[in-house]
């Protein structure tokens, strides 16, 4: 992408936050915030469906594009998962794995902001992990199927319109394959509860449970043989995006630890001026700029359409550390007043330290990197 273009993009996402406010003051409720207007700001200026392809009525400008769009609102304290979750994971599921109908039905109302989708893998007793999935999909004859189970930390599912469903399809004297279904939020035996979590992002995180929720064919991706493939394309924009939230997190904290070391005075000099304050910010913004080269590095790998398994891995784990490193320094560079709400440090721990767990925790992307980069023995 050239200079210029990603510097625009920059430059639109602070004007937009600028008009809506603060989203991480936490004395502000949700409604308050203009949580929604954020959302249809940032569609009516293409970015919602900047990395889907024009032909669906997105800005063609690939995962790349919408990477920046997300680092540069983490780095304004936004952080609306749907954007990682709707265009990112959905769009991509259905751009890749989708029939014809299905995306000229669901594509272009999630290009323009119109349609938010929820996306519904992790499991109370499976977490991430496919091979314990049991929420299941079971036919019922006439191109009708059953979807019975339970789905935990589902982000932003009482905003989305849709949610897309990952699940074992049990296809009459077959073994079950998983595939992904849509699914509409107000649909009958769908149940939401919600699960009370320390603030890290602009949205809320759900317990779902479906109960003999009917699906019809035209709403399951891939059909019954080819869903598991469709999956897999959404977990890597899943892992690309979540870096770039990461990265404008490192961003933002080492702004304000910068600004502070800046202006707060001790024995008549900025403390800016000790190393022991200003090598420490160095070495995060070091650590920081590699993770975003390895971020826009899998996006590029991505929108080549190339193989990005390893480096949208690499992303997410470096992202993650150097954002909690990045925390963390700022913290400690504002000493008792790192803890105090109104200079806006503590809130950035959370957001931080939850990238490190989820969407795929750092255990997994050393497993993964142990066993299908370095091509050593699996544990499990």
């Amino acid at each position: 992408m050239p200079y210029e273009l990603e510097n625009e993009l920059r430059a639109l996402v602070r004007k937009i936050v600028a008009r809506q406010g603060d989203a991480l003051d936490q004395s502000s409720t949700c409604d308050e915030l203009g949580q929604y207007d954020l959302w249809r700001e940032l569609s009516d200026h293409g970015l919602i469906g900047a990395g889907l392809p024009c032909k669906y009525g997105g800005g063609g400008q690939g995962l790349f594009a919408l990477s920046i769009v997300a680092e540069e609102l983490a780095r304004q304290a936004r952080l609306p998962v749907l954007l990682v979750m709707s265009p990112g994971i959905v769009g991509s599921i259905l751009l890749h794995g989708g029939s014809a109908e299905q995306k000229e039905e669901f594509l272009p109302k999630i290009a323009a902001g119109d349609l938010k989708c929820a996306f519904a893998i992790t499991e109370p007793d499976a977490g991430s992990n496919t091979h314990r999935i049991s929420t299941s999909l079971t036919p019922l004859g006439d191109g009708k199927y059953s979807l019975t189970g339970t789905k935990c930390f589902i982000s932003g599912a009482d905003e989305a319109q849709m949610i897309l469903v990952v699940a074992k399809i049990k296809p009459d004297g077959e073994d079950a394959k998983l595939g992904c279904c849509l699914v509409p939020c107000d649909t009958e035996g769908l149940t939401m509860s919600k699960i009370e979590t320390e603030k890290f992002s602009d949205d809320s995180q759900w317990l779902l449970s479906f109960d003999r929720v009917e699906v019809d064919q035209s709403s399951v991706i891939g059909g019954i043989s080819s869903g598991l493939k469709a999956l897999f394309h959404g977990l890597n924009p899943e892992r690309i995006l979540m870096a770039a939230f990461c990265n404008g997190i490192a961003l933002r904290a080492l702004d304000l630890a910068v600004a502070y070391a800046e202006s707060r005075e001790v024995w008549g000099a900025p403390i800016s001026t000790h190393q022991a304050i200003s090598h420490p910010l160095a070495e995060v913004k070091i650590d920081i700029e590699l993770a975003r080269n390895m971020t826009f590095r899998a996006a590029s790998d991505f929108d080549s359409g190339g193989d990005c398994g390893a480096s949208a891995n690499y992303s997410k784990f470096a992202a993650a550390r150097a954002a909690v490193k990045s925390v963390d320094r700022a913290i400690q560079t504002h000493g008792g007043n790192g803890f105090v709400k109104d200079y806006r440090v503590s809130e950035l721990f959370w957001p931080a330290r939850l990238f490190r767990t989820a969407p795929v925790s750092e255990e997994m992307i050393l497993n993964y990197v142990a066993n299908n980069i370095l091509g050593m023995r699996r544990s499990y």
